[in-house]
């Protein structure tokens, strides 16, 4: 009796999935569900309405905060953090044939949906905490809340929870206040 050997995803993979699917890789291997619906979309474009102007443009807020570079999904720009390529290790990360950020992102948001929920928290929490992603949001439209999440001592600590229309002012970008119920327009 032969084992099978596991067979991990690639960056092309992902181009290769039906247009009614998206993709992602987590631990070598393709996981993907449906596009995201309207409510998903909206609270994510409304969110990075609300932070790209104050932060990532020159400003007070982006003085405050350190300053952001802000990048939607790894397919839209076409370059993505890649926890398995060094930092320094060159151009191109060879198991996905791209240019990585050679650096973990100090803060991450998901926007949550019934099919996600589960990966987003079970899956993706503890990778982004072994890495030292610092600061994390999740959004679920459904729910109209947003949890803001600091790493302290590689453990996620639940911040606060935002709903409906509060006003949100969370770290990474507390320099900055805005209502969350813009993203539930």
């Amino acid at each position: 009796m032969t084992a099978t050997a596991l067979k991990f995803a690639t960056y092309e993979d992902l181009f290769d999935l039906p247009e009614n699917l998206v993709g992602e890789i987590i631990h070598g291997q393709l996981i993907t569900q449906p596009r995201p619906a309207p409510k998903h979309i909206v609270a994510s474009s409304a969110l990075g309405e609300e932070l790209v102007s104050p932060f990532q443009k020159d400003g007070e807020a982006v003085q405050a905060a350190g300053g952001f570079w802000m990048s939607r999904n790894c397919i839209l720009a076409r370059i993505f953090w890649c926890p398995i390529w060094p930092a320094g290790g060159g151009n191109v990360c060879p198991p996905c044939r791209i240019r990585p950020f050679t650096l973990p992102p100090d803060w991450v948001c998901g926007v949550l949906s019934p099919g996600t929920a589960r990966i987003d928290r079970a899956d993706k929490m503890p990778i982004y905490a072994e890495y030292g992603v610092s600061f994390l949001w999740l959004i679920d439209p459904a729910l109209h809340t947003l949890e803001a999440f600091v790493l302290r001592d590689g453990h996620w600590s639940l911040e606060h929870v935002y709903q409906e229309n509060d006003e949100v002012r969370a770290v990474p970008f507390d320099a900055v206040a805005f209502s969350l119920a813009g993203l539930w327009s």
